[in-house]
């Protein structure tokens, strides 16, 4: 249960490779400004050569490298590098899961980083979400209908309960003070949260859709922050452009006004940008930008590749092009 997700990709590629992955990995950082690893920091020191996900400039990716390694393509695709990726469908009874999910992460796991670093941000992990590496080298992640607390070469795992014993398991303490206003409402914190280990599989592919997608747009467009899974969203966003044309470019897992998983462009300062709400391309209600629900997505399309042809045709509606 242990997990190092460079060096699981490193064991696979061998020696003639630098692989770069979406999850991310030991050693904890401690400094300023992000205290967290950059997956897909190209500057790091290595005298081999780069191994990217699907789609991006500059050097080998993992579908190149499937092409001699056939029967490695179910590897690479769970962790949503390259291959024949899709979405599993949405399972049934999703809400209940997803918002018992949304606490825990807020509440629970987000604090516990906040304690340490001061940064509450967390990502995609391998079936689930989590926190990056910090402290002594720990991470707090969910995968299935379970908890793991990997600190070092040690982890325990156990199952989710409810906020008051999920956070006693960790040491920590059930906390508002990361809580962003849209965020769900803490409830009582002795109600069991009863998760299906589905949604957890369903959230982390929807994760590593949008991680993906997102890096690559990062790659591709100047000026893109990080991507991050935010506690109080419960989405995987990053931010692009400059003002006044900024936009957060993200992925919901569904809320109070979309139950469904969507895919949206929140623009800062739409008048400056001549956005009109409820207006197409527009088509958002409870912000100003675009919306794009899974339901909506093209049938066996590669959904990296329409979230990201989503978020790169609104970038080009907002930023004009030369």
């Amino acid at each position: 249960m242990n997990r190092d997700a460079r060096a699981e990709a490193s064991a696979i590629v061998g020696d003639a490779f630098e692989p770069f992955v979406l999850e991310p990995s030991p050693p904890a950082v401690s400094e300023a400004p992000f205290f967290a690893d950059d997956p897909l920091d190209l500057n790091r020191a290595t005298t081999l050569a780069p191994l990217l996900p699907a789609g991006h400039p500059g050097g080998m990716t993992w579908d190149d490298w499937l092409v001699a390694n056939p029967e490695m393509e179910v590897w690479v695709r769970e962790r949503w590098l390259g291959g024949h990726r899709r979405l599993p469908a949405v399972p049934q009874d999703y809400a209940r899961s997803r918002i018992a999910l949304h606490r825990l992460g807020a509440y629970v796991i987000a604090p516990l980083r906040h304690q340490a670093t001061g940064k509450f941000g967390l990502r995609y992990t391998l079936r689930g979400f989590g926190t990056p590496f910090f402290g002594d080298d720990r991470q707090v992640r969910v995968i299935g209908a379970d908890i793991v607390d990997q600190r070092g070469s040690e982890f325990m795992k156990f199952p989710i309960t409810t906020l008051r014993g999920a956070a006693e398991a960790l040491g920590g303490e059930v906390s508002e003070l990361t809580r962003e206003d849209d965020g769900p409402a803490l409830g009582d914190v002795d109600e069991p949260l009863r998760v299906d280990a589905s949604v957890s599989d369903f959230l982390g592919a929807w994760y590593g859709m949008a991680t993906a997608a997102l890096e690559l747009m990062r790659a591709t467009h100047t000026g893109a922050t990080r991507p991050q899974l935010w506690p109080g969203h419960f989405d995987v966003a990053a931010e692009l452009g400059e003002a006044p044309l900024k936009g957060s470019y993200g992925a919901s897992p569904g809320d109070h006004t979309i139950m469904e998983p969507y895919l949206y462009v929140s623009v800062w300062d739409p008048s400056a940008a001549g956005v009109e709400q409820g207006k197409e391309p527009w088509n958002a209600n409870a912000f100003p930008g675009r919306q794009l629900r899974l339901s909506q997505f093209p049938f066996d399309a590669d959904p990296v590749a329409v979230a990201a042809a989503f978020w790169s045709e609104t970038y080009d509606l907002l930023v004009p092009q030369e």
